[in-house]
């Protein structure tokens, strides 16, 4: 009931109550993915609301306005005014009359401040920039025909974009003339960026970082592993009993004890094999019960944390091409699924098959060591054609992993806007792109596979090519009686399990190949350490338990890392007082939003410093930094749920 209350007090303040009333089910209405079964302006002002209902004293806009229709926007800019009371806001508008009222108006231009004053002091410079850009907006609302308003924009931001491109020429002909500050400081922190480039993990080392990464799935492992070891000595153990059958029903029919003999052999050798039965059966089960178990737990650990990650990450990481939404919902999803193949059931049956192959060879050389030598010593020729195949498969893996991630933002892209795509009739056009996109893995897992099933190929006839050398070698000793018949099957089965086991090992080459892949990813996207790095329950730096809302900036210069030749902020100095509204107005890519993104720090500047009540940002707890904030963007993101959990999403602190 008491969130409730401020959920609806909120939504007055962001005049949201009157349309959510009129919802079916109001407040716990859905509304829909993305907010899609709301109208923008609804949308905005279930922003607003959520912004403000832990009462931050720092608000942000960010061109809040800028996607609505004109009457839209009259709404939401009233719901916007009514927030901004009594608290620091820096506003960045689109559209001058909307900002007429605020204390302070700040004209910005090729990453400078321009002019500084309020609305009435700034038009009386008839000459100034805040003038030329309310003359601009002025002619083209003065057009009554629709296309003449978006004609008349259209030049004023051509126009706009020029006076931007000649300020950049001059700005980049000043770098050319000598290294500045900035590109030094950003050229250094590449630098020891490039420390932390992505590991190549063995097979090895992703195994013992898997284990320390599931501590709670230990001893499932530990138990499953044991199990496995005693499923694999079935077959060894099986060649011994084996050996004793066929000594056992070898007698003469002249022996005159050969019918009871017979009999008492028959029965107690096949009470062996159902011992074994049933002993197989249990560790079988203990094997498959724990790896599976212990599979699914890493499986949600390694979700979880990368996940966790990702959330964790800063700005600057998202910017990357590579790191696009369709690529990391695509690994998030995938990669911790794939490690299954080598840390689940597989796992088992791994362990399973090395122990097949360690009890065998030592049966078989302890029965007959000549024999068995032979056969152990044809081993390693199966093991290379599995080994050799492994590396193609690896190879293949490495080799598409970026075209599968190229095509999965493409399929992301596509679904997220359907509309857009039927809209356009491009569904044919984009399914060929995505045809396209396949199209080079396709091949090349083709030639790959022409060579990886020819090596599994002969690892396994390969078996057979040991099963008969070791009959002709095993006839040789016969003849010679240097060994018995049970010792000559015995050590044959066990050594012939052996190489079959050893062979299988190899059917798993692709999954292990994937599971390395996947893994490997997760462990290099774990080991990451972004500059701003958002710790949950790290409390470090310094915590403010009250802000007044005294922002400034000193000699502030800030480029885009995944831009680092183009200088947004130059030399800003800027100073908002607590309670105030102010706003920042310029054409775009003049560094507006910019300021915003420096104030949440969601990235730092290059030189220059940004403080909020006289303290550094850098030098805060990020976490307690950002819960005296409150931001609303142009396009604002609502979740799949309903109305009151999207507001609420605001009013509950991440430490709480």
């Amino acid at each position: 009931e008491q969130r409730l209350e401020l959920v609806i007090n909120a939504c007055k303040v962001a005049n949201a109550d009157g349309f959510i009333n009129t919802l079916p089910e109001k407040y716990d209405n859905s509304v829909g993915e993305r907010g899609m079964l709301l109208s923008g302006g609804q949308k905005q002002r279930v922003a607003i609301a959520r912004a403000i209902v832990s009462d931050p004293p720092i608000l942000l806009l960010d061109e809040a306005t800028a996607a609505l229709d004109s009457a839209s926007e009259s709404i939401v800019q009233k719901a916007l005014d009514k927030a901004a009371k009594n608290r620091t806001t820096v506003a960045i508008a689109h559209r001058l009359s909307t900002i007429k009222n605020a204390n302070q108006i700040i004209v910005m231009g090729g990453g400078e401040i321009l002019e500084v004053g309020d609305h009435n002091s700034l038009t009386a410079n008839p000459n100034g920039a805040y003038s030329t850009l309310v003359a601009a907006q002025s002619l083209a609302q003065a057009k009554s025909d629709e296309a003449a308003q978006t004609k008349s924009g259209t030049v004023e931001k051509e126009e706009a974009d020029e006076e931007i491109d000649q300020e950049d020429v001059i700005s980049i002909d000043r770098v050319k003339s000598g290294r500045s500050i900035t590109s030094q400081v950003l050229e250094k922190r590449r630098e020891e960026k490039g420390e932390y480039k992505e590991k190549n993990y063995s097979f090895f080392q992703v195994i013992i970082e898997l284990v320390k990464l599931n501590k709670d799935g230990r001893w499932m492992y530990a138990i499953g592993a044991a199990a496995a070891f005693v499923t694999g000595s079935v077959y060894p153990i099986f060649s011994i009993l084996f050996g004793k059958t066929l000594q056992d029903i070898s007698l003469s029919p002249e022996d005159p004890n050969y019918h009871s003999q017979m009999r008492h052999n028959g029965d107690r050798d096949a009470l062996w094999f159902f011992v074994i039965a049933i002993g197989s059966a249990i560790a079988i089960y203990i094997q498959s019960l724990m790896m599976h178990s212990a599979g699914e737990k890493l499986t949600y650990v390694l979700r979880h944390k990368s996940f966790k990650k990702l959330l964790r990450s800063d700005i600057e990481y998202f910017d990357q091409k590579e790191n696009s939404t369709g690529v990391l919902t695509s690994q998030l999803a995938d990669n911790s699924q794939k490690v299954q193949g080598l840390a689940g059931v597989t796992a088992g049956t791994i362990i399973q098959s090395c122990s097949t192959l360690i009890v065998g060879i030592a049966i078989g050389i302890g029965y007959n060591w000549k024999l068995g030598l032979i056969g152990t010593a044809c081993i390693p020729f199966t093991l290379s054609a599995g080994i050799t195949r492994l590396r193609i498969v690896v190879l293949k893996d490495k080799r598409n992993k970026k075209a599968y991630e190229d095509s999965a933002q493409l399929a992301c892209e596509a679904a997220g806007s359907i509309r857009t795509v039927a809209s356009l009739t491009r569904e044919d056009q984009l399914s060929q792109y995505y045809h396209d996109a396949l199209e080079i893995p396709y091949n090349h897992s083709v030639k790959s596979a022409i060579y990886s099933s020819a090596l599994y190929a002969l690892g396994q006839c390969l078996t057979f090519w040991v099963l008969g050398l070791i009959f002709w070698y095993g006839s040789q000793q016969l003849t010679k009686l240097e060994i018995d018949i049970q010792g000559f099957y015995v050590t044959l089965m066990a050594v012939i399990f052996s190489s079959i086991q050893a062979g299988n090992v190899f059917a798993f080459v692709p999954d292990i190949s994937s599971a390395r892949g996947g893994a490997a990813r997760i462990l290099n996207l774990l080991r990451m350490k972004p500059e701003i790095e958002v710790e949950y329950d790290n409390q470090d730096g310094k915590h403010l338990d009250t802000v007044e809302g005294h922002i400034t900036f000193e000699d502030v210069h800030f480029r885009y890392p995944t831009r680092s030749d183009v200088p947004v902020l130059r030399s800003l100095d800027l100073e908002i007082k607590p309670g105030s509204y102010v706003a920042l107005v310029g054409p775009s890519g003049c560094g507006k939003s910019t300021t915003i993104q420096l104030i949440e720090r969601f990235y730092d500047p290059a030189y220059g410093s940004v403080k909020l009540d006289g303290h550094e940002v850098r030098d805060l707890n990020l976490n307690n930094l950002r819960s005296h904030m409150a931001l609303v963007s142009q396009e604002p993101t609502l979740y799949a749920g309903t109305v009151k959990y999207n507001i609420l999403m605001g009013a509950v602190k991440p430490h709480e």
